[in-house]
């Protein structure tokens, strides 16, 4: 027998006989309901899976169903619940094939016909004892599974197929006693008699009403046990809660309930099945495997580095009584300390204070060979007290110290440093309980330092789309605010703009572009660009959001985005708003009453082709303001919209107008930060001095450009202007000659007065500028007016003007 036993070991690796070691322990115990859970977690450990699942066949025998899984969440690596048993998913050919069906990452994505997010790897092992099915495992290795991974996965898939597994009250006899089997669509439940004892109740006092139960749940608990119990609320698979009930005397007791959901047949509802025990006399899952499904369950849902760090330290601190841990990223020859516990200097080694480096120390590897050694090595490291170790090490654990390498592949990205200071004894279950831990967090280490990198990138892009400096407005001060979301690393596409435009008005933009990524924020800066290219050219504000509801149209993307764009005269006090799909403008009137504008609004740019933008007017008195936001500052998961509007007209009324910045600030104290913030603030204040203007329209007449030099004449001796009037009746002849000969349509003559600076400004309907000439002959006859009016003017130029253009020349008076 000895030999026997030498010649298979022979033929298996040191991970394979330790795999079928902890199997042989698992399958030899008693029956429990959580077995079959406890053996899929050893392909987590021993076969470097990061899920695996059992599937059996249902009772009609067409499909395959999930009866039980361990490791992360299923629908991060595209699990289903079910596959049908003639289909041609992995799981139907292993069955049907009576062979294990291998898929590395390039063979899975080309099954899938899609690129996937992560590169995984899929194996599928048929069951050939008990009720059949298979085992799934899936894996982050490109590769796909090695030679060592394959052998475990298979001695998983016998261990899983051992008669007797079946889940207890799983059939429709009375349930095992500590078991009960709840239909979820009448909420009655079978329970047997340990179940009844342990509520305290007996088989005449119970109705067989799953609400009878609850009845005794602790209030605090019933949340937490009606998210189980509740079918809505659950998938298919394994659930595992801790809950109170009271009692006639003395605390509440704890119990533990294991349970999962089970398909039924057709026409038939499903079922809940578990057990109930009392947690008080559980083992200590300080050795629990178990351990390992709760830790990649929480760092499937850490996006940070620090997340991560966090998820490590509540998973392993605690359950193995250490009284400290270090979880770091590897940089160069540095670790650099994502999480400390206790965070308290005086807790670490000397090296370690004397490397402090404001919140966490950077401790350098160079100075620890034997760290740096078991980083280069790649394995997880153990050593029991008194163990001989460098100061900076031996300091960290004198009890006992373990060090987990986190790496993902062949890269070492971190290290987890655990320490005792009392002797402590490492059993088998805890060393794989490192061991997993280790895999699992490196995995997710390398997966949040890219999430890192990209939201750095992304939130640079957003810096850098967003205006660096409000400009400076005459008559008004404007203020804005940005906080990206807390909830999540994704920056998101909320912008927002002020644009001076002429004649003393100025555009106030605030958007929001649908979802939180780098093309959200891209198409964000495309956007803001365009409204702002539309504003400058001189269109109505109902004009420039509808080309920029085109432009998006046109562009085809996914992604939709909502606008306010209001634009004041300065001068006037007077301004329109039109709405894209967007909140309304909060105004903070000078008595301090404040109103949420009544304003029409249109649908979301880049949802329909053709849509009106109506125009809103809006009526300044000096020192109103104008609030506009983003509905990251208004609407959260306590408060819809509108009560969230009503708040801030609240809090706008209460605060003090004199300092802008200080406003922004306090509305944005209590953001629930669970979205982007974009705010944006103008006070009116009206000008002290406002310009002088005058329009004429100027007719196609035989003698349009005396009647011009007329009107200029007249407005200008009426507004004190007399020394430099023939100057400025010359640039108006050859403005206004220029545009009746070169162009068609109706010709309009601006003038304006500014302090000592006299504005004389000629719009037509052409959009071509005039050029000037570089040299002109003697035999020329045309081309000199220009220059004429660039040698009697202080500057002069041309803007864009609803598709035409206007040609302006600015001359200094002396009044």
């Amino acid at each position: 027998m000895a030999d026997v036993v030498g010649e298979r070991a022979a033929g298996r690796s040191t991970r394979a006989l330790r795999a079928e070691g902890a199997l042989a322990t698992i399958t030899t115990e008693p029956e429990s309901p959580d077995r079959m859970r406890r053996v899929l977690e050893q392909a987590l450990v021993f076969a470097g899976a990061v899920f695996a699942a059992v599937y059996t066949p249902s009772e009609d025998g067409e499909r395959l169903c999930l009866v039980e899984s361990a490791g992360i969440p299923r629908t991060l690596c595209g699990m289903r619940d079910g596959y049908s048993a003639a289909g041609h998913s992995p799981a139907a050919e292993a069955v049907r094939g009576g062979r294990p069906v291998w898929l590395g990452s390039e063979e899975l994505a080309a099954r899938a016909r899609r690129v996937p997010a992560r590169d995984f790897s899929l194996a599928a092992l048929p069951v050939h004892h008990g009720a059949g099915g298979c085992l799934l495992a899936v894996g982050e290795r490109p590769g796909g599974f090695d030679p060592d991974d394959r052998v475990c996965l298979g001695l998983v898939a016998d261990a899983v197929a051992l008669p007797g597994r079946q889940p207890p009250a799983d059939g429709d006899g009375e349930p095992a006693p500590d078991a009960f089997v709840l239909t979820t669509d009448t909420g009655r439940v079978r329970v047997g008699d340990g179940v009844l004892d342990l509520f305290g109740l007996g088989p005449d006092d119970f109705d067989g009403r799953v609400e009878t139960l609850m009845g005794l749940t602790v209030p605090e608990d019933l949340p937490s046990v009606m998210s189980v119990v509740e079918s809505d609320h659950m998938t298919i698979g394994e659930r595992e809660l801790d809950f109170r009930i009271t009692r006639p005397a003395g605390p509440p007791k704890w119990l533990r309930l294991r349970g999962r959901l089970l398909p039924g047949a057709e026409g038939r509802p499903a079922r809940l099945v578990g057990s109930v025990a009392d947690a008080s006399t559980l083992r200590a899952d300080v050795t629990d495997v178990a351990r390992v499904q709760r830790l990649a369950t929480a760092l499937a849902t850490a996006v940070t580095v620090r997340d991560v760090g966090k998820a490590v330290v509540a998973a392993l601190r605690g359950p193995l009584g250490a009284d400290r841990v270090a979880v770091a990223e590897l940089e160069s020859d540095r670790l650099v300390v994502v999480v400390l516990d206790p965070a308290e200097p005086d807790s670490w080694p000397d090296l370690w204070r004397a490397e402090w480096r404001a919140e966490w120390p950077d401790a350098p590897v160079r100075t620890m060979p034997t760290l740096a050694a078991v980083l280069r090595e790649g394995r997880t490291r153990i050593w029991p007290a008194d163990s001989a170790l460098e100061t900076s090490l031996a300091e960290v654990g004198p009890g006992g110290l373990a060090v987990l390498p986190l790496s993902a592949g062949h890269r070492t990205a971190g290290a987890c440093l655990i320490g005792w200071d009392t002797p402590h004894d490492f059993g088998a279950d805890e060393r794989a309980l490192l061991t997993a831990a280790a895999g699992l967090a490196g995995q997710a280490l390398v997966r949040a330092r890219a999430l890192d990198a990209e939201h750095e990138l992304v939130g640079m892009l957003q810096r850098q789309l967003l205006p660096r400096r409000l400009p400076r407005l005459p008559g008004a001060v404007a203020v804005a605010r940005y906080l990206p979301s807390t909830a999540g690393l994704e920056l998101g596409g909320d912008w927002y703009d002020v644009i001076p435009l002429p004649d003393n008005h100025v555009a106030l933009v605030i958007g929001d572009v649908q979802g939180h990524s780098a093309a959200a924020a891209t198409l964000m800066g495309q956007m803001r660009t365009a409204l702002r290219a539309y504003a400058v050219e001189g269109h109505t504000p109902d004009v420039v959001v509808s080309h920029a509801n085109r432009l998006l149209v046109d562009m085809e993307s996914d992604l939709f985005a909502t606008c306010c764009y209001v634009e004041v005269d300065l001068e006037q006090g007077s301004g329109w708003c039109v709405r894209a799909g967007h909140l309304p403008p909060v105004l903070r009137h000078p008595d301090g009453s404040t109103e949420i504008a009544e304003s029409e609004g249109g649908p979301p740019l880049g949802v329909m082709d053709r849509a009106d933008f109506p125009m809103s007017p809006l009526r300044l008195r000096p020192g109103t303001v104008v609030a506009l936001t983003t509905d990251g500052l208004v609407e959260s998961a306590e408060a819809d919209i509108d009560e969230g509007m009503d708040h801030l007209a609240r809090r706008l009324a209460a605060a003090d107008p004199a300092d802008l910045g200080r406003v922004a600030d306090g509305l944005l104290g209590r953001a629930p930060r669970s979205d982007d913030v974009a705010l944006l603030l103008l006070r009116y204040e009206g000008m002290t001095s406002r310009p002088l203007r005058e329009t004429w329209t100027v007719w196609r007449v035989p003698r349009a450009v005396g009647h011009a030099r007329r009107f200029t004449r007249r407005t200008l001796r009426s507004w004190g202007v007399g020394e430099d009037l023939d100057a400025a009746l010359l640039v108006v002849s050859e403005l206004v000659t220029n545009a009746l000969v070169h162009t068609e349509g109706q010709v309009r003559l601006d003038l304006a007065l500014v302090g000592d600076r006299l504005r004389l400004a000629v719009a037509d309907a052409s959009p071509r500028s005039p050029a000037r000439p570089n040299s002109i002959g003697r035999e020329a006859t045309g081309g000199r007016g220009i220059l004429l009016v660039e040698a009697l003017s202080a500057a002069w130029g041309t803007l864009p003007v609803s598709g035409g253009k206007q040609v302006w020349a600015e001359l200094g008076t002396h009044r």
